[in-house]
């Protein structure tokens, strides 16, 4: 079978025109449910016709990148930084561009009009805040919003313009409390062939896929780890909110959330471990308490992050598939017995073939009972002493 065909798109972020298509080396892109994904590539510059190209095409922050495999889009996003190097002995100049999904461009807008509202959907507040960014002007770059979907979860909300807050730390907050919710901008080819990028919200997560993905060593997976990590674990969690005082005579302090713990876990054995968070902007009780509970139980129950190195060919996984099922059989030194488990598939990071490396993928998986839910949390989480 051949190798797959990558081809790097660069257009105009505003209006999506393409500007050039360049050829592209040491190509290399993830992306993941909940952090911003990244992609860096290399445009070879073998003389000045192509430099002319490369300067033209390439405007860091207003230039979009999509990244096609085969035809298919694997990913977009914007430049934010393009360096060049000159000619050497060991090979032509190049332009080496970085680049970061298309939610980047929401850590570059404030909500300079402020925004408040009283039971009112999360979903929706999440897709005005993207909304407003795109009603300034300047500040469409065509994310699609779907305002038909509902979580069934009512959030009060107040932002105040004198915050200054980016929306995507809005977005974030938002997501990251008791019974909150997954976002990314999923970029795709619509069935009409438009390079879409799309607001994809998941109430609790983000899940994809009807069948689940067969992974097996021998097989398909190359390398894989399984880590713990006990320095990311919390036993009790306090949160820190805004500062409130409007008597000006008496000392200020922050508001402070209940002192959460988890149930059992000092008479199982654990010692006690502390963890803290601060929502300066913060000034419900029952707001900043939902976040150190969704904090507390995110701490205790996200110990594991495994990664899995995998030949992509003949896999049928794509950064579309973020948020599906993976069921990882693993038979060698450390599983004699077997390892048989299923996981949620929350980042995908992709090296294409080059000269000397076959076409592979890393991908980063979580346990499914580590989403934090609030059943699990009312199981999990009480009030401290």
């Amino acid at each position: 079978m051949s190798a797959a065909s990558y081809r790097a798109l660069l257009c105009d972020l505003r209006t999506d025109q393409v500007i050039d298509a360049l050829p592209a080396e040491q190509v290399r892109f993830e992306e993941h449910i909940g952090k911003t994904g990244t992609a860096s590539l290399s445009i070879p510059v073998t003389g000045p016709a192509m430099a002319a190209r490369a300067r033209a095409a390439v405007t860091p922050a207003r230039t979009a990148v999509w990244i096609e495999r085969d035809g298919d889009i694997w990913w977009g996003g914007i430049v934010w930084t393009a360096t060049i190097t000159p000619p050497s002995r060991s090979g032509p100049g190049a332009m080496e561009v970085q680049a970061s999904t298309f939610d980047s461009y929401l850590s570059a807008r404030i909500l300079t009009d402020g925004w408040e509202g009283e039971g009112v959907d999360q979903f929706d507040i999440a897709r005005q805040l993207v909304d407003y960014t795109q009603r300034t002007p300047g500040g469409d770059i065509g994310i699609m919003l779907d305002w038909a979907q509902t979580s069934g979860v009512l959030r009060d909300r107040a932002y105040s313009r004198y915050d200054l807050h980016y929306v995507r730390d809005l977005l974030d907050q938002l997501a990251r409390v008791e019974g909150g919710f997954e976002w990314r901008i999923r970029a795709y080819r619509a069935s009409q062939g438009r390079r879409t990028k799309e607001l994809q919200l998941g109430h609790r997560v983000i899940r994809t896929g009807r069948t689940e993905i067969v992974l097996d060593r021998p097989g398909a997976v190359l390398d894989y780890e399984l880590p713990v990590d006990g320095t990311v674990r919390a036993t009790h969690w306090i949160s820190r909110g805004a500062t409130i005082n409007r008597d000006q005579s008496t000392d200020s302090y922050p508001l402070m959330s209940a002192l959460f713990e988890v149930k059992n876990a000092l008479a199982q054995g654990w010692p006690r471990l502390d963890g803290s968070s601060d929502y300066t902007t913060v000034e419900q009780q029952a707001t900043l308490d939902a976040h150190a509970k969704a904090d507390l139980m995110q701490a205790w129950t996200s110990t594991q992050a495994p990664r899995v190195t995998v030949m992509l060919d003949g896999t049928g996984l794509s950064p579309h598939l973020l948020g599906a099922t993976v069921r990882l059989r693993i038979v060698d030194e450390w599983h004699p017995a077997g390892h048989d488990q299923r996981y949620r598939l929350i980042g995908m990071s992709v090296s294409p073939p080059g000269r000397d490396s076959a076409e592979t993928a890393e991908l980063y998986l979580e346990d499914p009972e580590a989403a934090p839910s609030e059943e699990r949390t009312r199981a999990y989480i009480q009030k401290g002493t």
